[in-house]
């Protein structure tokens, strides 16, 4: 039996929270409800729940029930002052849910939160060793592997999977998704490296030891030309869009081909693989690791 409280099975909480979950729209929540939240979020900062988790044949999917959980978490929570300062609504404002305050850590946790700045939501989970670099952000139900840096700017999105020594640089944008709960999570697996001004959006995975450089922008709408094997990356109905293990993707360029914009030059952004992961790649990624 996986146990992820003191006497509490997942599948006791799942049903704990699915119950709550389930109160009509505009009735009262049941007397338990704020004990299922706690419970849930606690797990969820333990790193011993995910709201999203990939199965032996490597598939990511989201955990449905995790996620309403979160969800309930907003439903049940109250608008309350979070201000830090002096005065009324102190120095620097803030009014949020009373359910999802900044984290607290101290440093028998291990992670390094460089001062100036950067929040971590309640029910993110941080492994030992990760690297927070001001300002950044990482928002509830995040999930973040050992040694991995999400350096200044960078965000990491809801219920957002980021794998281990995984390196975020200065302004990328990992993309959260809550709603619709069953929807295809964002994923950064194992030792990529996600260069500056990258955005990673919904329905996106990037497998392990995958390079992304500066500026690349990836949805699930987006097609991914690959150079190496002469073919298109793309999602489809039942699947995410996948950038292969050890990619190596730039910013590219496809010419519009025909009508007013092909006479115009006009040219659209799309992302290239140009060539896939190999020894030079890792000399090149390697003061990563010396960083830390």
């Amino acid at each position: 039996m996986s146990v992820v409280a003191s006497g509490v099975s997942k599948s006791d909480l799942a049903a704990r929270v699915v119950a709550v979950a389930d109160t009509p729209a505009g009735a009262p929540l049941p007397p338990d409800a704020a004990d299922v939240v706690e419970s849930l979020l606690a797990a969820l900062e333990r790193g011993e729940l995910r709201a999203a988790e990939r199965s032996d044949d490597g598939v990511w999917r989201a955990v449905p029930w995790v996620k309403r959980g979160i969800l309930l978490g907003f439903r049940l929570g109250r608008l309350v002052d979070m201000s830090v300062g002096a005065g009324s609504a102190g120095t620097l404002p803030f009014f949020d849910k009373d359910t999802y305050p900044v984290q607290s850590f101290s440093v028998e946790r291990g992670v390094r939160l460089v001062p100036g700045g950067s929040s971590v939501r309640r029910g993110a989970y941080l492994a030992p060793g990760v690297v927070c670099m001001p300002p950044m952000y990482v928002n509830v139900g995040a999930w973040i592997g050992a040694g991995t840096m999400v350096d200044s700017h960078a965000l990491v999105g809801s219920c957002a999977q980021i794998g281990e020594r995984v390196h975020l640089s200065a302004a990328a944008q990992i993309g959260g998704v809550l709603e619709p709960v069953n929807a295809s999570p964002v994923v950064i697996e194992d030792d990529v490296l996600v260069g500056g001004n990258c955005g990673v959006y919904e329905g996106t995975i990037v497998r392990s030891r995958a390079v992304l450089a500066a500026g690349v922008i990836l949805t699930r709408g987006t097609p991914v030309y690959d150079l190496v094997n002469e073919r298109i990356v793309r999602a489809d109905a039942d699947r995410p869009l996948e950038i292969p293990s050890g990619a190596v993707v730039v910013p590219g360029a496809r010419r519009v081909s025909a009508g007013w914009g092909a006479e115009q030059g006009i040219a659209l952004q799309t992302p290239v693989i140009v060539k896939y992961r190999d020894e030079r790649t890792d000399v090149a990624t390697a003061l990563e690791s010396w960083l830390r």
